[in-house]
């Protein structure tokens, strides 16, 4: 392997727990297979085969190594938190009218917005399938409680994104919900089947929790800031989107009238027109926003390696803190 890639904390997780995933890879294959709707096994391809980094079934394995589990069921699990994903991202697509996914057109561009919710729904009842086999009930609260999050999460933002009333309060529980839910359930069930004790498992669940949060909020501002080559995403794609993110959100909270009224136009009644752009970047760039932003990014990076300290001393344990590391040094 190149060192220079090898360098990458989640490049190096995923040669480290490569057999392992290689097997986590061969049971999505199987079990999005259908024997009487070959759509299924077509859109689901096209999202799980595009090349994705896989880290949430990663942290899951990563979990269970680190805690010494020698069973394999975290390979079901690690799965599971996939399909839940994958199932998630089809469904995310349609209600943001998504043209493109990891520098890919999206399922619902390529087939419909039917196709690509029947097939969410398919990914997560094979999810359930998936948990269920692993005879483990607390498990299956675990993710059960994540999928039901996930799905409140994304009400949330529906409800609050373009509403200039969302403060940082309701934005950390719409990031809670949409993304760090699954994070931290994906670390989370990787102590419980090596059945470590309780301060272990609930370490895992705040690192992941953390993780997440410092994850969507280096994303949020990545938005404004970000190599559209390396992001698969224009920049300024959120404020076209009318999505009040962090970086706005603080923005807003310091605003003058005359600035609010710029807000409400452009967020609010969704009324763009050309060089908005630019001025809501110089509303920023006047109140620090960004860098504030990149600051609380940083902060849930260290409270993430911060809880790991408990966790047994292993090679595992080290790249899971150079991960939360890495998730913000993609700002630098």
């Amino acid at each position: 392997m190149d060192a220079k890639v090898s360098t990458k904390p989640h490049e190096m997780l995923a040669a480290t727990l490569s057999d392992e995933m290689a097997a986590v890879n061969t049971l999505i294959r199987t079990r999005m297979a259908s024997d009487h709707a070959p759509r299924i096994p077509e859109v689901t391809a096209h999202l799980v085969e595009a090349g994705g980094k896989r880290l949430r079934p990663m942290l899951t394995l990563a979990a269970a190594r680190l805690c010494g589990y020698q069973g394999e069921d975290h390979v079901k699990l690690a799965a599971t938190v996939e399909f839940i994903h994958t199932a998630t991202l089809l469904h995310d697509d349609v209600v943001d009218e998504s043209g493109q996914r990891r520098g890919r057109p999206t399922a619902n561009l390529l087939w419909d917005n039917k196709s690509s919710v029947l097939v969410g729904d398919y990914l997560f009842a094979r999810s359930f399938q998936l948990m269920v086999e692993t005879g483990s009930l607390r498990v299956l609260d675990i993710l059960a409680n994540a999928a039901a999050t996930i799905a409140e999460g994304e009400v949330l933002q529906m409800t609050a994104a373009s509403d200039l009333r969302t403060d940082e309060s309701i934005y950390l529980q719409v990031v809670r919900g949409k993304t760090a839910a699954l994070f931290s359930a994906a670390t989370e069930v990787g102590g419980v089947i090596a059945g470590v004790p309780e301060a272990q498992v609930k370490a895992l669940f705040d690192y992941g929790d953390a993780l997440g949060i410092a994850f969507q909020i280096a994303d949020d501002l990545l938005d404004y800031q970000g190599d559209a080559k390396a992001t698969g995403k224009n920049v300024g794609d959120d404020f076209r989107e009318r999505k009040l993110t962090l970086p706005v959100i603080k923005a807003v909270a310091q605003a003058t009238d005359e600035e609010r009224a710029f807000w409400v136009r452009t967020i609010e009644k969704g009324k763009q027109t050309e060089g908005d752009l630019g001025q809501a970047l110089a509303l920023m760039e006047k109140y620090g926003t960004l860098e504030a932003t990149r600051a609380d990014a940083r902060t849930w990076a260290a409270k993430a390696r911060a809880a790991l300290e408990v966790l047994p001393n292993h090679e595992i344990r080290a790249m899971l803190s150079d991960l939360a590391d890495y998730v913000v040094a993609r700002l630098n």
